[in-house]
């Protein structure tokens, strides 16, 4: 009958009448339930942005009185993450921004194992040593055959370098003991260049830092007026391999000795230290001819960056020393109330373990040969990137070919517009191009500068030099670029009756309105 009933009502006849409402039956009466009143509550709300999450502001520094829903709270977050730049066109950072799925997916089975309870997690430990030893056969040190290498994993390049830092001064400090000699007043002698992690060292823990200043033309520390500087209260000289300005690998082969020389000179024995962060994993494999490692003598220790050409997301240095001589037992702390007696050396104590797996896994995966392939492509790209920047005619390259695979570069002319309106218009088209003054003794100059990473490939170097190409233009056809160039030729001075008069200011004028008016008849007339 229900189904007959409504086959009546899908084709009703001619003299069909609509029933009137008192013989209706009511439905509270039949009980029958046509429709269903929405739940007042969200949690039956599929949909974030259906819900009242999305409706009110959350509070942003203090905790919400209120628990919210999972996904109202991820949705949330992820939508305020979108206005962050994108990482892969993030050409600002060294740092690495993409990984094999493979290795993501062992980074985050591995993302709740705190690195430092080396007895509960001893497999990870056993992988952190073997790519300690990698690394220190690849910077060629002095290793017997069985003879284990002397390093830690570090939060970063930063931690490294105060850990070696903090080796050179007991170091010294226990030699000028021994000697009677006062020991208060250590200094680490740098190129102004060096990365602000070596200014946190010498504030943090009260060591002078003397920097060599640069000049233009010459953007990395001089080894002959480093080693001038070096006195009986140098704990080392700190050499930069890929300098974060230029991407330019200092000379650590003259610095070495010279030093040697100095050495003998005087009595001192001041030591090098190797800042690798950026160099490190590029120079093995680019430049294995090029002595800048533990085949120097004065060498004894090296730190270099995991997360940037180790190709690791951001979390993971290393630091190496070239014996076990050369960093001093007292600083190694032993604990047993994690299960077994552990020596520790690092200046935090909590981290994961997801960086050293990453760094394990792209070692073993990739091997000299892929590693090297890597170093080869950036390099590539970056010659496409310069040559590309050199046709303009618009810039000077301030980086060099042997180095980190970056470019850096300056303009011919900024009188107009200078380097920092460049990076701020090229973000319009998403690309995060640093741009920033050189040091003393060149603070004068303004570069900007593309990293080169692996993930950066031939045709985003190519977009990218389209893209700058097009901000050139634009720059060059705002208006108040114009005027500026207008306004220089104007105020030129003029020769009246054989003397030379600066225009007048109604003149200046004039030749400006001029100006504007052919400009703009010109943009009609090219209007199809």
């Amino acid at each position: 009958m229900v189904h007959s009933f409504f086959l009546s009502v899908t084709k009703p006849p001619s003299s069909f009448s609509l029933p009137l409402a008192s013989s209706i039956p009511s439905l509270s009466s039949s009980k029958m339930v046509l429709s269903k009143t929405a739940s007042t509550s969200d949690v039956s709300i599929h949909s974030t942005f259906a819900s009242r999450y999305v409706c009110s502001s959350l509070p942003r520094f203090k905790m919400p009185e209120n628990s919210i829903p999972k996904e109202a709270a991820y949705q949330i977050i992820n939508d305020e993450l979108m206005l962050d730049g994108n990482p892969r066109l993030n050409l600002a950072s060294f740092v690495t921004t993409w990984m094999e799925p493979e290795c993501d997916k062992l980074m985050m089975e591995a993302i709740n194992k705190n690195y430092v309870d080396m007895d509960e997690y001893p497999v990870t430990t056993e992988l952190q040593n073997r790519c300690v030893n990698i690394i220190a056969h690849l910077f060629n040190a002095p290793l017997g055959e069985s003879e284990a290498a002397v390093g830690v994993g570090t939060v970063g390049s930063s931690e490294a370098i105060m850990l070696a830092g903090l080796a050179f001064k007991r170091k010294w400090q226990n030699r000028r003991k021994a000697e009677g000699k006062p020991y208060d007043k250590p200094n680490i002698v740098t190129g102004a260049n060096v990365q602000v992690c070596w200014e946190k060292f010498a504030n943090y823990f009260e060591v002078e830092l003397k920097e060599v200043k640069l000049r233009e033309g010459y953007y990395v520390m001089d080894p002959v007026k480093a080693v001038e500087m070096v006195d009986e209260n140098t704990i080392c000289v700190a050499a930069i391999l890929g300098s974060t300005l230029n991407g330019e690998f200092e000379d650590v082969k003259l610095l070495n000795d010279l030093l040697i020389e100095k050495n003998k000179q005087t009595g001192w024995d001041t030591p090098i230290h190797v800042d690798a962060a950026s160099g490190g994993f590029i120079a093995p494999f680019l430049y294995p001819e090029l002595e800048w490692d533990f085949r120097l003598p004065l060498v004894k220790s090296i730190n270099v960056s995991g997360h940037k050409y180790g190709l690791v997301y951001a979390g993971i240095g290393w630091v190496i020393w070239r014996s076990k001589e050369d960093l001093p037992e007292e600083l190694i702390f032993h604990i047993n109330y994690l299960g077994a007696d552990q020596p520790t050396f690092t200046l935090n104590f909590s981290k994961g373990s997801s960086q050293v797996i990453a760094q394990y896994y792209q070692l073993i995966r990739l091997g000299f040969e892929g590693y090297q392939n890597i170093m080869e492509n950036c390099r590539g790209n970056a010659l496409v990137l310069k040559e590309g920047l050199e046709k303009t005619g618009r810039f000077n390259i301030v980086s060099k070919d042997e180095g980190v695979p970056l470019v850096a570069f300056s303009l011919k002319d900024s009188s107009c517009y200078n380097e920092f309106k460049i990076s701020e218009m090229l973000r319009r088209f998403g690309w995060i191009v640093p741009a920033y003054t050189m040091p003393a003794d060149a603070q004068h100059i303004a570069v900007l500068r593309v990293v080169i990473r692996e993930d950066f490939s031939r045709t985003l170097a190519e977009r990218l030099v389209l893209d700058i190409t097009k901000v050139l233009h634009e720059l060059d056809t705002l208006p108040a670029t114009l005027s500026t160039k207008v306004l220089s030729a104007s105020e030129e001075k003029k020769v009246k009756n054989g003397t030379v008069v600066k225009k007048t200011e109604i003149e200046t004028q004039r030749e400006i309105t001029d100006f504007w008016k052919k400009y703009v008849m010109q943009r009609k007339t090219n209007v199809c």
